[in-house]
């Protein structure tokens, strides 16, 4: 190949920039061109694409964010939608194309390479819920945004003698909420993957009053359902007075913390040296500190599974 494109979908993640430097670096350094393509599948179906230089990435592999822009395109989801793509691209003359996103910007990836065109995915999604990869893209920074929240929570939660509800991202993937959770000595850890009994959240809540314990940390991951009314529940059933915090987008923001860019580094290269050798319809990874490759289609049909021994570790560690 000597001309590739990429592009960022969906949510974005911390050192989604940082993944965006590495392919056009690489690329470059192996002479190869290299197409930007602005605001996702949205952007490639309108044909907003743009050649970049080694300047074009300079000074982004610290921000937050992406300078591709995201966005979420249901015509892309169409026949017609993956063949104008497809279309635009050729345009351009670009023979390959680097998607860095979640699940959803993967099955747009399988999409197109099942059409011809080959593509490469590089998981970029706070949430950690992609298969076949130890990490994502964005899921250490977000964890150290949720850590760094709770911890400052907790001092107030002392001072005033309280319990708090600490809702956390994730979607229907507990990852962030089980890490914070483990992180912040949280005394319940809420997740869609393995639910805990508000009976024995409850009972969690008055062995610790019992004991003299002051104030309490529950996470909540947002799949499971409301903070707010879970809060409400608690403060109903135990008089404790009960405090929530949605933290929110605020998790999706900030520097890429050292971790996040040298893996977006990593993944981002190794997408590229796939294209290079002509090889699409695959999703890179890291799997015990080694970069690997999977069949997108073989990924898209797994389900993302929680590490129960450290849910299991967080429990006893909580008593």
């Amino acid at each position: 190949m000597k001309k590739i494109g990429v592009l960022t979908s969906g949510g974005d993640a911390p050192g989604m920039n940082a993944a965006v430097r590495a392919v056009v670096r690489k690329a470059i350094y192996h002479n190869l061109e290299v197409f930007g393509v602005y605001n996702g599948y949205e952007g490639l179906m309108e044909g907003n694409i743009k050649k970049m230089e080694l300047g074009s990435v300079g000074d982004i592999i610290q921000r937050g964010g992406t300078i591709l822009y995201s966005a979420r395109s249901e015509k892309f989801k169409t026949d017609e939608g993956q063949q104008q793509a497809i279309e635009q691209m050729k345009k351009f003359g670009i023979e390959g194309l680097i998607v860095i996103g979640g699940d959803g910007s993967f099955r747009g990836a399988a999409k197109l390479t099942e059409k011809g065109f080959p593509c490469v995915g590089v998981p970029g999604t706070i949430d950690n819920d992609i298969s076949g990869t130890d990490y994502t893209i964005g899921f250490d920074t977000a964890l150290n945004t949720i850590v760094d929240a709770v911890d400052k929570i907790r001092d107030t939660a002392t001072s005033h003698e309280r319990t708090y509800v600490i809702e956390v991202m994730g979607r229907d993937a507990g990852d962030l909420a089980l890490w914070a959770g483990l992180a912040n000595g949280a005394e319940s850890v809420i997740i869609p993957e393995e639910k805990e009994s508000f009976e024995s959240v409850v009972a969690k809540l008055k062995r610790g009053q019992e004991r003299g314990k002051k104030h309490s940390i529950i996470i909540l991951a947002e799949g499971v359902g409301s903070g707010l009314e879970y809060g409400k529940r608690i403060e109903e059933e135990t008089s404790m007075e009960t405090r929530v915090t949605v933290l929110g987008h605020i998790q999706r923001g900030g520097s890429p913390s050292g971790y996040d860019r040298v893996l977006a580094s990593r993944l981002g290269a190794k997408a590229v040296d796939l294209l290079m050798d002509g090889i699409g319809g695959r999703m890179v990874g890291i799997q015990n500190n080694l970069v690997v490759s999977h069949d997108i289609a073989d990924i898209l049909k797994q389900k993302h599974a929680v590490n129960m021994n450290m849910y299991n570790l967080s429990n006893q560690l909580s008593i």
